[in-house]
Formats: structure tokens, C-alpha cells, sequence
């Protein structure tokens, strides 16, 4: 599967900070000090009701990951996934009586358009689950082989209790883990499981629904949670810098993953840093397919909002923060976009060298892109009213916008 292509991002003179980010497995920022190349896996989409704004917000926090990375002058090795089989996919296709291979692609592709309009550095590996298969099942057979994961009426399930470092991710007691994993996807209340949070490695084969060959563990498709892993393991090894996604993946997504490529592997902990973006919400309840309350990038693109405003909206929330999608958090966004237009459009202007080392400081601090869009809005107001000598600074400015914000002036 292919990703989509890449916009250039500027050179910058100097160099920016390492990354201090908020870890959800430890509960406090952590400053991240990779290799010469960066290692970052993050979740992505299930392919239908593709792409909404808080696809897009979580999408953004992680593209601002790689542009802090990438000022740092190191190279980036960013992997990311497509769910194009699973339960939600083929529900929503039968619904709504169509193929559901043909509803992946549709909204594969529609997922590319957005991220390419909206900036986003595409991944090196753009894998879909499907395509993953080969390499999922030998991960089960091994999981099987040591005593991790069992057989019921041909489910092929995993032991949370083989991994002692299963919680260390959420860290949430056992009560809350149930009701989560109920409401996301899990099983936990089906009679025969060890333990009712044990999550499905290999489904057997349904009547009616796609399968493929999984040489020992017999006809079927995988589990959500081994798809990911099998790919991260794949491209990126363990003890990788940032595992990432949305809040919602905390548990049970990153927490199952976890537990599975430690046993498989005997190594701890299977990333550095577990990093969350927070929820978006319309009309007081967070966005979500199920509920239907989605706002889409496309269809704001279709309006004739520029999609560096889009961008900007989304800029303007803390990435770990919940927050509302409104009329007023666009319209402030495009004004926004106006003002800096008009800023950086004049010959010369204040000298920009410090509001780049403002926006570094800001974005290598947990990624506060409000104080960053603050730190131009500064520079944008003393332009626009009393301008300066510097010619080289709108072009700077212009420079450091799209390097480190991924906003086009």
C-alpha cells in the first residue's frame, strides 16, 4: 500500500531541541533523545467515514512530532498501519450494500487527499492490515508455542496474565480495563475466555465473511491489536521512541499491543513514550463514526476553506487537550491565516531570529502549538502596524511556518 507524497520541508538555520513529551505510561513528560534516525509507529484509520477532524487532530500532533524531529537535523522512520479488514468495515459495508474492499480503497484514498492537502509528512511504510497477514501469523503460532495464547471453539485468543507488565501502559484497575474493552471492540464477557480481557489474536473463519489461510491456526483474520504489532516489530523493532494515537487507543490498543510484543520478543518495553492526542468534539459529544456527529476535512475543503486554515484550527488546541469543533474555531483560523498572508507578504519586516527559537521552545515542550501561534501571531501584529528594516525576515517567517508548523503562506 502506498502512502501519499511528501511537501518539502524547509531548512532552518540552527537547530531545534530535543522532544519533551507527555509518556501516558509514566504519567510525566519525558525528553526523548533518539539516534541518528527517530522511530515513531502511529495507529491508522479504519477505513470508512474517512477523514474527520479528529482523524486530523491526531494526525497533526504526530506531524509535528516528526517536524521537531527533523529540526534536530536527525532522519525520521515513520511507520503507520490501515485497518482494512475488520468488524466496523465490514458492518458499515454491509449496511450500506456495498464491497467492503471497495469501501477501504474509497476511503483509503479520500484519507490521502486530505493528509496531502493538509500537509502531513506521509509515513515510509504505509501498510495495510490485509497485506500483513503473512506476517501476523507466524506471530501467533509463536505466541501459541509459548503457552501465551489458546484455542476456543477455533479463536485463537492471548493470555494477558503471560505478560507481567500487562496495565503498565494505562494503568487502569481491572474494572475499568472490562468496561473498556467492551466498548471498544473487545469480548470480555463471553463465557470460556482465562480472563475476560484477553483479546482475540486470529479469528476463525465466519460464514459469510472474508478469511485467509493461516497455515496452523487454520482459516481466519487477525485480531486488531496483533496487526499492529506484527507491522511496528516489522519495520521499527522494539524499544522504538513514540508508539502513538488518539486517547482512545490507550486502551485496550496500546496496552494489548504492548503485552504482545514483550512476550514475543522478552524485551521491555515495546516503545519509549506512549503519546495520546485528545478527542474532538461537535455539539458537546465527542466526534465518532457510531454516533455520526463527524465533521470532514473533504467536506471543509469543499466549502473553499483553505486547508492551511483547517490546519490552523487544529494548531490552536493543545494535541493532548478535548476540544470543540465549532464555526468560530474555523473562522478564527482563517483569520488567522489572513493576518499572517498579509504579514509576510511585505518586503521586509522585524527580524524574525528570535520568534523561530520561540516556536522551537514551544513545540519541544509537549508540542504547545498555541504558544507557537501565539509567538507569530506577535510578530504578525508588530508587522502589520508599524513593520521593520529586515528584509530577510517575512521569508523566514514563511520558512519556519511551513518547517516546523506545516502551514503554506
Amino acid at each position: 500500500m502506498h502512502a501519499w507524497p511528501a511537501s518539502e520541508v524547509p531548512a532552518l538555520p540552527g537547530q531545534g531541541r530535543d522532544l519533551r513529551i507527555h509518556n501516558t505510561a509514566t504519567g510525566g513528560l519525558v525528553t526523548l533523545q533518539p539516534g541518528p534516525v527517530a522511530r515513531i509507529y502511529v495507529c491508522g484509520i479504519t477505513p470508512y467515514d474517512a477523514t474527520h477532524m479528529g482523524h486530523a487532530a491526531t494526525y497533526n500532533a504526530f506531524d509535528l512530532v516528526q517536524r521537531v524531529w527533523l529540526d534536530t537535523k536527525r532522519q525520521v522512520h515513520y511507520v503507520q498501519n490501515v485497518t482494512d479488514v475488520d468488524d466496523p468495515l465490514l458492518e458499515r459495508a454491509e449496511r450500506d450494500g456495498v464491497d467492503w474492499v471497495a469501501l477501504a480503497e474509497k476511503e483509503t484514498s479520500l484519507f490521502r487527499e486530505d493528509m496531502t492537502a493538509l500537509r502531513m509528512l506521509p509515513p515510509q511504510h504505509y501498510i495495510g492490515a490485509v497485506e500483513a497477514i503473512p506476517g501476523i501469523v507466524p506471530l501467533v503460532e509463536r505466541l501459541r508455542d509459548l503457552g501465551a495464547a489458546y484455542e476456543l471453539e477455533g479463536d485463537i485468543y492471548f493470555s494477558v496474565e503471560s505478560d507481567p507488565h500487562f496495565g503498565s501502559v494505562s494503568h487502569l484497575d481491572a474494572a475499568a480495563m472490562r468496561l473498556l474493552s467492551a466498548e471498544r471492540g473487545g469480548d470480555p464477557d463471553r463465557p470460556g475466555k482465562k480472563n475476560p480481557l484477553d483479546p482475540m489474536l486470529w479469528m476463525a473463519a465466519r460464514e459469510g465473511e472474508p478469511s485467509w489461510d493461516g497455515a496452523s491456526l487454520g482459516p481466519g483474520r487477525p485480531g486488531w491489536h496483533i496487526e499492529c504489532v506484527a507491522i511496528a516489530l516489522d519495520h521499527l523493532g522494539m524499544g522504538f521512541d513514540v508508539q502513538g494515537g488518539g486517547s482512545d487507543l490507550a486502551f485496550p490498543h496500546h496496552e494489548m499491543g504492548a503485552s504482545h510484543a514483550q512476550v514475543l520478543t522478552g524485551e521491555f518495553p515495546m516503545a519509549k513514550a506512549y503519546v495520546h492526542a485528545g478527542m474532538v468534539a461537535l455539539d458537546g459529544e465527542k466526534m465518532s463514526k457510531s454516533k455520526g456527529n463527524l465533521v470532514f476535512v473533504s467536506q471543509v475543503r469543499r466549502d473553499g476553506v483553505d486547508p492551511a486554515a483547517i490546519r490552523l484550527a487544529l494548531l490552536a488546541h493543545h494535541y493532548r487537550a478535548d476540544w470543540e469543533w465549532t464555526d468560530q474555531v474555523l473562522q478564527d483560523a482563517v483569520d488567522r491565516l489572513d493576518r499572517w498572508r498579509a504579514a509576510v507578504s511585505r518586503p521586509d519586516g522585524p527580524g524574525a531570529d528570535a520568534l523561530v527559537e520561540e516556536i522551537r521552545d514551544a513545540l519541544s515542550n509537549d508540542l504547545d502549538a498555541p504558544t507557537a501561534l501565539a509567538a507569530v501571531d506577535r510578530w504578525a501584529a508588530r508587522q502589520n502596524s508599524e513593520g521593520g528594516p529586515d528584509t530577510g525576515a517575512p521569508g523566514l517567517v514563511t520558512r519556519a511556518v511551513d518547517a516546523l508548523l506545516g502551514v503554506a503562506l
